[in-house]
């Protein structure tokens, strides 16, 4: 029987999580940190924000990697059209979760998959509701975790979850950093085999 070579497949990103992730689909993949100015534009949505960088962290690792196809991927927590992002600390981590307790945050995962001239560009919006809780209990979770690098200082995959009330999304993965549902088939798509046969 004839083995089915997958095509070369490099991730654009720094993300742990990310890598993680695509890890989880046992297919060879390099790792290569996108150059990117991650800055707002003026007068951008947070989705397009999303999309823009999604975009740009293929594009930066493609031109370097023509015969490759790229994964480019980003997230952009909204809350009432404002983005929140990293908090970096705890006294910032702690103020985002004030702000957001009893509300709705989307946070919208932007994928690209892209070789040379053909891409595609997508979004998955994740809805997260946060529970009413204490500052006490808030604080409680932040030293507990610590989770400084995610966007909106919660990680739904360890103890974040119990912050929550409600996640809905139709991609359980997205939320995490990298929508597997939609990337797997963007990826059959482009003629790789999920499950690989080595």
């Amino acid at each position: 029987m004839s083995k089915l070579i997958n095509p070369p497949l490099i991730l654009a990103s720094t993300s742990a999580y990310r890598r993680e992730l695509l890890g989880r689909l046992r297919i060879p993949f390099e790792v290569v940190s996108p150059k990117v100015d991650e800055t707002p534009l003026t007068g951008e949505s947070t989705l397009e924000l999303a999309l823009r960088l999604a975009t740009a962290k293929a594009a930066a690792v493609a031109k370097d990697h023509p015969n490759a196809w790229v994964i480019g991927s980003d997230q952009v927590a909204d809350l009432c059209g404002a983005a929140i992002g990293k908090p970096g600390n705890f006294e910032r981590a702690l103020a985002q979760l004030q702000l957001m307790r009893g509300q709705t945050v989307t946070f919208h995962t932007a994928l690209c998959l892209m070789k040379g001239e053909q891409q595609t560009t997508l979004n998955v919006p994740t809805e997260v509701t946060f529970r009413k809780l204490s500052d006490e209990v808030l604080e409680s979770y932040l030293l507990a975790e610590e989770p400084y690098d995610c966007a909106g200082s919660a990680k739904s995959e360890g103890l974040g979850i119990s912050l929550l009330e409600s996640i809905q999304s139709n991609d359980p993965s997205a939320l995490i950093g990298l929508p597997l549902i939609a990337l797997t088939g963007l990826l059959r798509d482009a003629g790789f085999l999920i499950p690989s046969k080595n």
